[in-house]
This record gives structure tokens, sequence and C-alpha cells, in this order.
């Protein structure tokens, strides 16, 4: 192993919705997209970011007195920071006695990532499981991520990428061989309304797709299915004519949106853009899966 490093915030253990068999899923941060209903914002940003647990703060001014930028005030109850002045130095966070102020983000090395995963060996090879490398995107991270796949596959881990496709094919294409399976995103066919709602065009996005569907790779395509985005019958329709075209595919798994991430975007003090978006019923979800269905496809609710 090299001297490689990637930003990595979270590695999640015993994993069952990241592929088959019990998983071990790396958290990559870093991502092109900025999608409206982003579940996990802490991955956007290529950097170590401080979050702040309200609900822990005790309001006792030990950050404030700490911080090297003068970036943190407190008035009253309320503590802000500046996010224009913080260079998430992490001061605050070793002086918070609360444990209130958290770090996200540690730069880990090729064999300390290998480290946690070679743990979980006998769960791989007991469930057929193996490691997801998710985010964030990992793509955003390529020589990390290709290291991190290399090893994986001379140590026969079963490799899965879960990814928005938005890469180079230079990319995507050092990194294939190494890869059992692909979990890609698919989230709508009009490249104008995706640019809106994830802030790129889709282009790039599907023909990547098409390229690892016709040189045979194992596929997944997962869909998020949004509120007011794309749930609606036509942007469903046009994903599963895009999705039947492909030479070959496993599945189709169609998500259902959740609000359970707005806090994060609090603690981040970025705004949520999606605050009244409510999850679509059982009902709506079995709709949207028949009509997919239609198309020949295998459809899978939740992932």
């Amino acid at each position: 192993m090299t001297a490689t490093t990637g930003i990595v915030f979270d590695i999640r253990k015993y994993s069952i919705h990241d592929g088959p068999g019990i998983r071990t899923t790396v958290f990559f941060k870093g991502c092109p997209l900025r999608c409206w209903w982003c579940h996990n914002p802490e991955s956007q940003q290529h950097a170590v970011e401080i979050v702040l647990h309200e609900n822990r703060c005790i309001h006792c001014g030990a950050c404030v007195d700490a911080c090297p930028q003068a970036a943190i005030v407190q008035d009253g109850e309320r503590v802000t920071t500046d996010r224009a002045l913080c260079t998430a130095c992490t001061t605050c966070t070793a002086v918070c006695y609360a444990e209130a102020r958290e770090a996200v983000g540690q730069t880990m090395s090729v064999a300390g990532v290998m480290a946690v995963l070679e743990r979980d060996l006998p769960f791989y090879d007991e469930s057929g499981g193996g490691v997801t490398f998710s985010g964030g995107e990992p793509l955003f991270q390529r020589d990390f991520l290709l290291e991190l796949l290399q090893v994986c596959k001379q140590q026969e881990i079963h490799t899965a990428l879960d990814t928005c496709g938005y890469a180079r094919w230079e990319t995507l294409d050092r990194v294939r061989s190494f890869v059992d399976l692909f979990l890609y995103d698919v989230k709508s066919m009009d490249s104008a309304w995706h640019r809106e709602v994830t802030g790129v065009p889709n282009e790039l996005i599907l023909s990547n797709l098409q390229a690892l569907s016709q040189h045979g790779h194992r596929i997944i395509v997962r869909v998020p299915v949004i509120p007011g985005v794309n749930d609606d019958d036509e942007s469903i329709r046009q994903i599963g004519a895009f999705v039947a075209t492909l030479p070959t595919l496993e599945r189709v798994d169609i998500l259902p949106y959740h609000h359970t991430a707005a806090d994060k975007y609090a603690r981040l003090d970025k705004a949520y853009q999606l605050p009244t978006a409510r999850p679509p019923s059982a009902e709506r979800m079995a709709a949207l899966a028949t009509l997919l269905g239609e198309f020949g496809l295998q459809v899978k609710q939740g992932g």
C-alpha cells in the first residue's frame, strides 16, 4: 500500500442496504452535486467541517474563548458560527465539554481504512457481503478509491460502488475492473431540470451508465423518489424507458424520500431545500414500481 490518503466522514458496519450480504460502507467526503434532498449534507464539501449539536450545548462559552479565528459568537443562549471565518481547525471541539461541537471528516490512509475493513472479513465470508464505497461521491477521490478497490480485490473482498456517475469516463474506466457491483443513481431524464435540482446536467451521467452497461458490468439503478421533483408518472416512465434500453441491468431500486436529514442542515448552518416535502406513501411507491415493471424491469422498493 502507498501513502495515498483521502477524506472519509463515516465507516458504517453491518450495513444491509448497500449491496448483497452484510457490508461495511465507507463514506467519502466531497461531491460535485448539490441535490435538494441530499441526506448527507456533511458529505458535500471535500474538507473537514464543524457541526453543532445545539441540543447538547450548555452555553459555557469555552468554544467562544478558544476559537483562534473569532468565528464563534455567543448571544445569550444562542451560539453561532461564522462559516466564512471558520477554518475547521477543531480547536473548539477539543474544548467542548458537552461534545456539542463535532468535526466531521478525517484524513485516512488506505492502510487505515483497510485495517477497519479487515475486522469484518468473517461477516463478509458468511453472508456473501463485502465493502461498499459511498459518499459523497467516491469518484471525486479517484486515486484513493482506486487503491482501496485494488487492495480489496487482492484480498478477495466483494466491492460495490455507490455513485451518482458524474465523472469523466476516464475516471470510471480506471476503477471499473475492480468493482463487482455498481449502485448507480438516476434522478431525472430532463437535463435542465436535473441541473436545477442537483446543480449539474445529466448527459455525462447517462452516457457513463450506458458505457458501463455495454461493458457488461453488474448494475443496480437506484431512483430516489422525491416529491415535487420526480415522483410524477411521466418522470418515472421516462426513467423506465431509458433504463430498459441498457444491455445489462440487474434491477431497479426505487428509494422513497425521507426528511430525517433536515436537522443535519441546521447543524451545518445550511438551508434545507425541501422543508415541506413528505415521504411518498406505500401505495404511491407500489404504483411507481408497477409503472417501471411495465418496461420489463425487475423492481425492488426500498433498496
